[in-house]
């Protein structure tokens, strides 16, 4: 069912995946969207990955989550690059999605109870991760 976009609060580790267009969908997990208030998500996106590319020759995306708390639901709307590169990483671009319609894909029969977890093994890429969420955090305020 589609709605009006009024977006749900999500747990800050949530690995969610952004599709964007080009030449066919692609989609790839997300690391930690920020939720920037009702209609809007900032993400932090490598400056190498092809979907950067992508969301500017065409900026109509969706971002998918299913995480603990019974969500599971698809933002879609229009990407915009809002920092680059990322003053705390360089190697990252801030982007932002102004959320037009959220697709509620919760269901009667079940509950959503957990979303795609990670262990991490490499504390310095974690730290980065950190880094950049609080820098995303800051660009919501």
């Amino acid at each position: 069912m589609t709605t009006t976009p009024t977006l749900p609060e999500w747990p800050t580790r949530t690995i969610a995946v952004l599709a964007t267009l080009g030449d066919g969908p692609h989609a790839i997990p997300v690391s930690a969207p920020v939720r920037a208030g009702d209609t809007r998500i900032l993400l932090s996106l490598h400056r190498s990955r092809g979907s950067l590319r992508r969301l500017r020759a065409d900026p109509q995306v969706a971002l998918a989550i299913l995480t603990e708390g019974n969500l599971a639901f698809t933002a879609r709307g229009r990407a915009r690059i809002v920092e680059e590169p990322l003053a705390v990483a360089p190697d990252y671009a801030a982007v932002a999605i102004e959320v037009e319609h959220v697709d509620d894909h919760r269901q009667d029969a079940f509950l959503v109870e957990a979303g795609v977890d990670r262990r991490w093994i490499d504390d310095g890429e974690r730290d980065a991760l950190g880094a950049r969420v609080r820098a995303l955090a800051q660009l919501a305020a």
